[in-house]
């Protein structure tokens, strides 16, 4: 019979709390490679690296005044295929929050 200490229980909680975070946070930054595509089809920009980097996080009221975790993103674009411009986005829960992309020349 196998018996677990209160230490083995504390450490198998945490790692379940990390599991469900990262489970989680890759299903927001779905979220915000999804609304990122969108954006940058209808800016007629490419996305470039397909890729989105986590800038950081946050804790913000939404517009119930509820606290949520801010996720903010950074990405590369480019409009004439020569330069890499940079982009923002980011969501708030799971709601885009804003996103916008730098001055770059239109092609």
């Amino acid at each position: 019979m196998t018996t677990f200490t209160i230490q083995d229980l504390f450490w198998l909680a945490g790692f379940a709390l990390l599991a469900t975070y990262w489970w989680r946070a890759k299903g927001v930054r779905d979220l915000a490679l999804g609304h990122v595509q969108r954006h940058c089809k209808e800016m007629d920009v490419a996305l470039l690296d397909g890729g989105l980097w986590l800038r950081g996080l946050s804790v913000r009221r939404n517009h119930l005044g509820r606290l949520q975790l801010r996720r903010s993103y950074v990405f590369e674009f480019t409009a004439t295929g020569d330069d890499r411009y940079r982009g923002r986005v980011s969501l708030l829960g799971q709601r885009l929050d804003d996103i916008s992309l730098d001055v770059h020349r239109i092609s």
